[in-house]
């Protein structure tokens, strides 16, 4: 059974930076594709950043581009979010997704969608001065 923990959010000041961390146990990382998505209070939930199964392939949100980074150590079988200059709209829980998209090649991964199957319990980031 696949398990995603996250960890790393916190109350950081604007401008500041964060790094999460998705643990990924049950499976190798290669056989999914892992996302992150963030849900704000009263509002839906958005998807951040996506890293395909070869590790090749990254896609970010328009909000997000030139700021986070995701990444991978396959040693670790974790994912991280680099969420550099942060602002305070950033404040949400962050959750990472799994999912195998059997259908789709080993270099593709969408943050568009989110019928992700495997969720972690999510990650508070606070942005505020």
């Amino acid at each position: 059974q696949l398990q995603l923990v996250e960890s790393g959010g916190d109350l950081v000041q604007p401008g500041g930076s964060l790094r999460l961390s998705c643990a990924v146990s049950g499976r190798t990382l290669d056989l999914y594709v892992i996302a992150w998505f963030r849900q704000a209070p009263g509002k839906e939930r958005e998807g951040v950043s996506c890293i395909s199964k070869s590790g090749g392939t990254t896609n970010y949100a328009d909000s997000v581009k030139g700021r986070f980074t995701i990444s991978r150590d396959t040693a670790k079988n974790t994912v991280y979010l680099q969420m550099n200059n942060l602002k305070p709209e950033d404040t949400a829980v962050y959750y990472c997704a799994a999912d195998s998209f059997l259908y789709y090649p080993d270099n593709w991964c969408g943050v568009g969608r989110n019928d992700y199957a495997n969720w972690g319990q999510g990650t508070q980031v606070t942005v505020s001065s």
